[in-house]
């Protein structure tokens, strides 16, 4: 397969089944990675039915709430231990705040020889609906916070919406550390470090309408905390 997506969910139920089949629809025929922190709510039996129709869903189960940053690292661990390994691995939402008839454009950007296509809500043409002011404000002010520290020419730093190369997470994998939100940030830091091309596309981001936002205030802290030091003279990773 040319193409992976990760889909890492907790308490999904309400959205993962819809949001499968349309990356079915797609037209990409991409293996496609859930990876759920054993979600109470059924979400992983969804899957598991989904599994029974389309041979290309596979699904991790981990034992508790680990945190965005440990599912795409393992997320990015698995596929690169398959015997053939996906060229490009996308990251997305599991709740549809990014839209999956995005996937071909990141796809297609990214065979133009680009290591990370961010979908982007802050550049011309992206947009964001459902937030309210003052999250967008603080989005924005993280955003520039990271751009200051990192020195990528993009704007959005936050966006999870993803296409990486398999080059990139081969070289990157082993130096990320990550366990929440942070990831990020820290990907972005690593393709620096590593003098890999990024981009970004514009994208509409639309907040979840079904089901509850699984961002936690320890996971603003932690990437509160990364920021910090990534703007730290005396950090021997500041890039």
């Amino acid at each position: 397969m040319e193409s992976a997506i990760i889909l890492p969910t907790y308490n999904e139920s309400e959205n993962i089944r819809d949001l499968i089949l349309a990356i079915e629809g797609l037209n990409v025929n991409p293996l496609i990675l859930v990876i759920d922190d054993s979600s109470p709510d059924g979400t992983r039996e969804i899957v598991k039915g989904l599994q029974r129709e389309f041979s290309n869903i596979m699904l991790l189960v981990r034992p508790r709430k680990m945190g965005l940053g440990t599912a795409i690292r393992e997320g990015f661990k698995f596929l690169m231990s398959l015997p053939i390994k996906p060229k490009y691995v996308v990251t997305m939402d599991a709740d549809f705040s990014h839209d999956p008839k995005d996937v071909p454009r990141l796809l297609e950007r990214a065979r133009e020889g680009y290591d990370i296509v961010v979908g982007s809500r802050y550049i011309k043409g992206g947009e964001i609906t459902g937030w309210t002011f003052s999250r967008i404000i603080t989005s924005k002010m993280a955003n520039k916070m990271a751009r200051a520290t990192i020195r990528l020419p993009i704007v959005d730093f936050t966006s999870g919406f993803r296409c990486y190369s398999a080059d990139y997470i081969q070289k990157a994998l082993p130096n990320l550390q990550s366990k929440t939100f942070e990831i990020q940030i820290e990907t972005l830091k690593q393709a620096k470090l590593l003098n890999m091309k990024v981009t970004e596309i514009p994208i509409k981001f639309v907040n979840r309408k079904k089901g509850k936002s699984k961002l936690s205030i320890r996971e603003i802290i932690d990437f509160s905390i990364f920021i910090a030091k990534s703007l730290n003279p005396h950090n021997p990773q500041k890039s």
